[in-house]
């Protein structure tokens, strides 16, 4: 059956690819994530030029122990997008869930946790900060964590 993309990896390619699933082309020091390196080794298995193996795509999968829709949707990313973009997980539009804070909000929370804490504590708490944050009218609601989290960001302690 003649599939619809083909993939045919030129020699640079086909080196780059080689070299990054051998000995894990480091980039900037980091290694690469098992995205890519599954991503490249798809490739390596589906090249029809005349060095590839050309592998079927039940092949591949079963090899890689992927879907054999994954090998499908990896070999037409390549046709229509190209190497890099085939390898790199595509970057999110928007954030899954915006954050209860901006700028200002963090701002003005870590100003109360810096400041004298309320009569009859001796220092302040996630939930007292948390209160705090409601009392003040900037989040309707807002969780002790997501209170540690903007503290952590900024290495402050409350003890």
């Amino acid at each position: 059956m003649q599939k619809v993309y083909r993939v045919e990896l030129s020699h640079e390619d086909r080196d780059f690819l080689k070299d990054l699933v051998k000995r894990g082309a480091q980039e900037k020091g980091k290694r690469p994530s098992a995205l890519k390196l599954t991503r490249a080794r798809i490739l390596l298995k589906a090249d029809q030029s005349e060095d590839g193996p050309a592998y079927a795509d039940a092949a591949i999968a079963e090899a890689l122990d992927v879907s054999p829709k994954t090998v499908f949707n990896i070999r037409q990313k390549w046709v229509e997008l190209g190497l890099e973009q085939t390898l790199e997980r595509r970057p999110q539009k928007s954030p899954s869930k915006q954050p209860k804070l901006d700028g200002k909000a963090e701002a003005k929370l870590i100003a109360c946790s810096c400041g004298p804490p309320p009569e009859g504590r001796s220092k302040w708490t996630l939930e007292l900060l948390s209160d705090k944050v409601v009392e003040l009218g900037l989040a309707d609601s807002i969780c002790r964590e997501t209170v540690r989290q903007t503290l952590k960001k900024t290495s402050l302690s409350l003890g």
